[in-house]
């Protein structure tokens, strides 16, 4: 039966936290895209957010394929600049060149993506640019819209719904609000968000939680980034 209502996760920089994630949307259905950076995989690494100290470990090249089986890969450049400080050419390399190496290592055509850094981390010349040079058919963007709506004409700049890390409790309103949902129209609840961050906050538990409250709903599709913006045939 097709369904008019769609839930997607994506997930930034192919940390190890993401393996705990990854078992914790496999227990209850959900689909998420991993945007990782290739020239990065392997390298150790710790941050210090909110006076917390946390790893900040890649995972290894060769465990790519296996850690995010059943979920996407997604584009989030080489390196991790911020993308409209760079000239052309070096937008297209850092874009590309990562969609390439991600693509070789599951096995399948990386096609999505998320812009790196906080900020001001995209525009309408890098949107351009990504679209007419590489092989990216959406990216998405950081900043928050509190929508359900499709934004199919934006699909380089896509903006998600919440960032539920900073407001996890927002995102909490939404999930009730869009399972309350009634709609004739297609509706996307994207959330996004880093999975270190649960051990910044100490609440994977509340994201168990939000998984809870959000799966397992008959009348919604629960999708890869790719799965949900490219195709509103869901089912």
């Amino acid at each position: 039966m097709k369904k008019l209502k769609a839930v997607t996760f994506s997930y930034d920089d192919g940390v190890t936290q993401d393996k705990r994630l990854v078992e914790l949307f496999d227990k209850y259905g959900l689909k998420c895209t991993f945007n990782i950076n290739s020239e990065l995989l392997g390298l150790d690494g710790a941050l210090v957010r909110e006076g917390v100290t946390v790893t900040h470990i890649k995972n290894k090249p060769e465990e790519i394929k296996e850690i995010y089986r059943g979920h996407e890969v997604a584009v989030h450049t080489l390196t991790h600049p911020r993308l409209p400080t760079l000239d052309e050419a070096e937008v297209i390399r850092q874009v590309e060149e990562d969609r390439k190496n991600l693509s070789n290592l599951v096995g399948y055509e990386v096609v999505g993506m998320a812009y790196p850094c906080g900020g001001v981390n995209n525009d309408d010349r890098v949107a351009e640019i990504i679209k007419n040079n590489t092989g990216v058919k959406y990216s998405r963007t950081i900043t928050s819209n509190y929508s359900f709506d499709l934004q199919d004409g934006n699909l380089f700049r896509f903006n998600p719904t919440v960032y539920h890390h900073q407001e996890f409790d927002r995102a909490f309103e939404l999930a009730r609000e869009f399972i309350e949902l009634k709609t004739d129209t297609p509706k996307i609840f994207y959330i996004w968000g880093h999975a270190y961050e649960f051990d910044i906050y100490n609440n994977w538990d509340r994201m168990e939680e939000f998984c809870r409250l959000i799966s397992g709903r008959d009348d919604i599709f629960y999708g890869t980034n790719k799965e949900v913006l490219l195709c509103h045939d869901w089912e």
